[in-house]
C-alpha cells in the first residue's frame, strides 16, 4: 500500500511502498478515505514531542471503511464509516483510566505517533478507540471534528460556565468551537495575529462579538479564555484580560515557553490548565453536539502525495481552511 512515512526528524515524508497491516484480536483494519492534517502532526515532524515511533505514519483525524474485523470485536460490522482519533490506546487500569482520565494514562499511545495512522491507504485500530460517525458529514468534513473538533471540544467544556469566552489563535480547532460556543449562546472574543485584519473580520462575520489582535484588551473582561496558538507569552496577556475566579485553558500539546509575570495578575483565584488528549467521552459528546449546531468546516483537499505540500502550508499559515489528505475514494 501506499504510505507517507516520516523516517527520520526534521526531514520531508517519504511516499513508500509498505505492507498492508492485518487486524489483530481487539482490531479494525480500516480502509482510509481521507485523514487530516493536524499542527501536531508538525510538531512530531519537528521533534518537539519525544520520542516517536520511526519509521512513522503521521495522521491521527483518519475517516475510512472498516475491510476486516479482528477476533473480540463487537459493534463494528464491514464497511462501516469509522472514525479514528488521536487516542489509540491505554491501559484501563492504573488510577487514571479507573477514575475517567484515561487520557492521562501513563502508558498511553497515540495514532500518529505511537501507532501508525492514516497518512495510508490502509491502517489497523483498536476498535475500542473507534467511533461511529454522523451521517450529516461527508468524509471531508468529518476528518477535523476528530481532533481540531474533540480536542477542541475539551478545552471548551473546561471553560464551564463562562459567558465571556476569549480565544486565542483563531485556526480551525477555534473556527469548530467558536459554533459551539455561539450555539450554546455564550460571548466570543476573537484573538488573531496583530494586524491580521482579514482573519478578525472572518471572526465576527463567524459572531463573535469583538475581534482584535492578540495585543489588545478586550472591551469586556472574561470569564475564560482558551490559548489554541502555541504561544507561551500569550498566558500573561490573557491573564491580564480575565476577570477574577477566570481560567484559561491552554489547548494545545506543545506551546513555547511561558514568561514570568507578576503573581497579582493570577490572584483572585483565576486559574491556568491545560489540556492533555481527550477522552472517548469528549468525542462521543463532541459528535452528538456537532449536527445540531449544526458546526461547518471548511476543507483544503490535497492527494496523499501531496502530504509535505499540506504540511507546508499549514506552516506557514497559508491554507485556505483544514487540509485533509484524500486517499482513496
Amino acid at each position: 500500500m501506499r504510505a507517507m512515512v516520516l523516517e527520520k526528524i526534521a526531514t520531508p515524508l517519504a511516499l513508500r511502498d509498505v505492507p498492508e497491516p492485518k487486524a489483530g484480536g481487539g482490531q479494525l483494519l480500516v480502509r482510509v478515505g481521507v485523514c487530516a492534517v493536524c499542527r501536531t502532526d508538525l510538531h512530531i515532524v519537528d521533534g518537539e514531542l519525544p520520542d516517536p515511533k520511526l519509521p512513522l505514519i503521521l495522521g491521527h483525524q483518519i475517516v475510512g471503511r472498516v475491510k476486516e474485523i479482528g477476533e473480540s470485536v463487537n459493534g463494528f460490522s464491514i464497511d462501516d464509516r469509522v472514525g479514528i482519533p488521536w487516542l489509540g490506546w491505554t491501559d484501563g487500569d492504573c488510577s487514571y483510566c479507573r477514575s475517567n482520565r484515561e487520557n492521562l494514562c501513563d502508558k498511553g499511545k497515540f495514532t500518529g505517533y505511537n501507532i501508525d495512522g492514516g497518512y495510508a491507504e490502509f491502517t489497523v485500530a483498536d476498535a475500542r478507540y473507534c467511533f461511529h460517525l454522523p451521517n450529516e458529514y461527508d468524509d471531508g468534513d468529518l476528518a477535523p471534528l476528530l481532533c481540531a473538533g474533540m480536542l477542541g471540544y475539551r478545552s471548551y467544556r473546561k471553560t464551564g460556565d463562562a459567558k465571556r469566552l476569549g480565544i486565542y489563535g483563531f485556526g480551525n480547532a477555534a473556527h469548530l468551537i467558536a459554533q459551539v460556543a455561539l450555539y450554546e449562546k455564550k460571548e466570543v472574543y476573537a484573538f488573531t495575529r496583530p494586524g491580521d485584519e482579514a482573519g478578525q473580520k472572518e471572526a465576527r462575520l463567524l459572531g463573535a462579538v469583538w475581534a482584535g489582535g492578540s495585543d489588545e484588551m478586550p472591551p469586556e473582561k472574561l470569564d475564560a479564555a482558551i490559548i489554541f496558538a502555541p504561544v507561551g507569552a500569550l498566558v500573561p496577556i490573557a491573564l491580564r484580560a480575565l476577570a477574577k475566579g477566570g481560567v484559561i485553558v491552554c489547548g494545545g500539546i506543545h506551546m513555547s515557553d511561558i514568561p514570568s509575570f507578576p503573581y497579582v495578575d493570577l490572584w483572585n483565584e483565576r486559574v491556568i490548565s491545560s489540556v492533555a488528549n481527550l477522552t472517548r467521552r469528549d468525542g462521543d459528546e463532541f459528535l452528538k453536539i456537532a449536527p445540531r449546531v449544526p458546526v461547518k468546516t471548511n476543507v483544503e483537499v490535497f492527494p496523499l502525495e501531496e502530504a509535505n505540500a499540506a504540511l507546508e502550508k499549514f506552516r506557514a499559515g497559508k491554507l485556505d481552511g483544514n487540509a485533509v489528505l484524500k486517499i482513496s475514494s
